[in-house]
């Protein structure tokens, strides 16, 4: 080959490589401006969603502390010798499945109601009563094993210790029930 084609074909190669990596550059610039997009809206989420996530939330646990007066005064109603005296297993399960009654009818109707503040839909209830029952089970389940890992294995004070399992399992019930159940999208 010629000094002149090697010559013209160098050029030639230097100018498909200036080109690729304007390209690239172009290409680096697009992905980096669609990356800054979707991080103004994951912050543009965050400003806006995460009150009202706070807000359902603090609604979620204030439907949970009704759920705990409602489970204390079943049990009482129904294992205390002075008022039914039932065996003590089936008083729990059937104060615990009260509760759990009432605070799947306060989230449907309160927490997780449409913000639009119109009639809330009720259409496909015994479906999201079912699912809450199962994730809250399994939260219920999450609870005896995570009390038992904090006390029992790593010797936390055992109200310290389920102080955390509270935490833990309130954030496990609210985020699979709002995601799952309620369908609440999130970031």
């Amino acid at each position: 080959m010629s000094a002149a084609k090697m010559s013209a074909a160098k050029m030639s190669a230097a100018k498909m490589s200036a080109a690729k990596m304007s390209a690239a550059k172009m290409s680096a610039a697009k992905m980096s401006a669609a990356k800054i997009g979707r991080e103004e809206g994951v912050i543009q989420w965050f400003r806006t969603g995460t009150k009202l996530e706070v807000c359902r939330f603090a609604k979620f646990c204030v439907v949970g502390g009704s759920g705990v007066v409602v489970d204390m005064g079943m049990l009482f109603l129904l294992a205390d010798p002075r008022c039914l005296g039932l065996n003590l297993s089936l008083s729990k399960i059937l104060a615990a499945e009260t509760a759990l009654a009432n605070n799947f009818l306060w989230n449907e109707l309160w927490t997780f109601r449409p913000p639009e503040r119109g009639a809330p839909s009720h259409q496909g209830w015994p479906r999201r009563f079912l699912l809450f029952n199962l994730i809250c089970g399994a939260g219920i389940g999450l609870a005896v094993l995570l009390l038992n890992l904090f006390h029992s294995l790593l010797g936390m004070n055992l109200y310290m210790a389920n102080f955390l399992t509270i935490v833990i399992v309130s954030l496990w019930n609210y985020v699979l029930n709002s995601r799952i159940n309620w369908k609440i999208q999130g970031p």
